[in-house]
Order: structure tokens, then sequence, then C-alpha cells
């Protein structure tokens, strides 16, 4: 189990990368009510469940994907519960199969390091470069779990921002899908 701090509703006094900043400027200005803990590295979704429960929400799980070519791009949002089976996601969209994309393009695209995938990637992707994808089992929870750009720092946010005013804001256009 991993260190997970007592919930807060303040910015990280530092942040560790430009997209963490962004985030956390983001919600400020638009007065999003959120509640953040730091923690130990959080890579899997099994370093997730003490997160989990200091915010009493569920994270998300995010990928993010790629075709073979590396000319099509995924953010995936699933439940962390679920697990993540390639051929069923490329079914889902009636693509061919996809794979996880390069640890090069995922700091140079959505701005984060393996295992801090999040939605807030797509702050970064003015090209619209990304196709966001969302499992319509994520829209049955109240608030949406996720990293701030880090593995070291988790916030709880309510869904209906999320879905209604920051995705839209991005420019972005969920595909809701069923995995």
């Amino acid at each position: 189990m991993i260190f997970v701090s007592e919930a807060k509703a303040t910015a990280p006094l530092e942040f560790k990368t430009p997209l963490q900043q962004m985030v956390y400027t983001l919600l400020q200005e638009k007065a999003v009510p959120f509640e953040r803990v730091d923690c130990e590295p959080a890579i899997t979704m099994e370093d997730c469940i003490m997160i989990d429960e200091r915010l009493q929400m569920k994270t998300v799980k995010t990928l993010f994907l790629c075709n073979r070519q590396q000319t099509r791009f995924y953010l995936a949002i699933t439940t962390a519960a679920k697990p993540f089976v390639t051929k069923d996601f490329s079914a889902a969209l009636g693509v061919s199969r996809v794979s996880f994309a390069p640890v090069e393009l995922l700091q140079s695209m959505v701005g984060v390091a393996v295992g801090a995938a999040t939605v807030f990637g797509l702050l970064l992707d003015k090209e619209e470069q990304i196709q966001l994808v969302i499992d319509q089992e994520v829209l049955q929870e109240p608030w949406y779990g996720c990293s701030d750009g880090t593995t070291t720092s988790y916030l709880k946010l309510p869904m209906e921002w999320v879905m209604k005013e920051f995705i839209p804001a991005t420019g972005h256009v969920p595909q809701m899908v069923t995995l």
C-alpha cells in the first residue's frame, strides 16, 4: 500500500509539471470545487485503492493509445475495475488494433509520465489530434477521480463539470462506448 495524504481543497505549493500548473490554474479560474491528495507514485490501479478510500470516490483508468502507424491517437477512459482488452476497444470503435502509445508520445502529446495519463492532457492537444473515448460506465459516478498530470497527486471533481464544461471547452467531442 502507498502513503496517501489527508484530503485538501488547495493546489500544491509547488508544481511538478507545466500541465499540473495548468490544471490548478483552470480549476481556480473556473471556481471548480475539488479535493486533492498527495501520495507516493501511483502507477497502477491497485495503487489507487488508498486514493479512492481517502477521497471517497473511484479513480478512472485513463490510457493513451495509438494505431500501429502512430497516426491516430486515443485517450481512453474507463473504470478502474474493468480490464482493458485492446480487441474489445478496437471493436467498439470499429478501428484496427491499437496499442499503448510510446512513452515519448505520451510525454510530448499529453504532457505526462507513465501512470499519469489524465483527461487534462487534452489541454495540450490544441490541434485535436487525440480522440477522446469514454466508457459509458464511467458516467454512473457522481465524482470524477483522476491524476492532476502527475503520479503523486490525485483529484476528486464533479463529474458534471468534467463532462459538461471541461471537455467541451477543450474542443474535443468524446466518443461514448461500452467496453
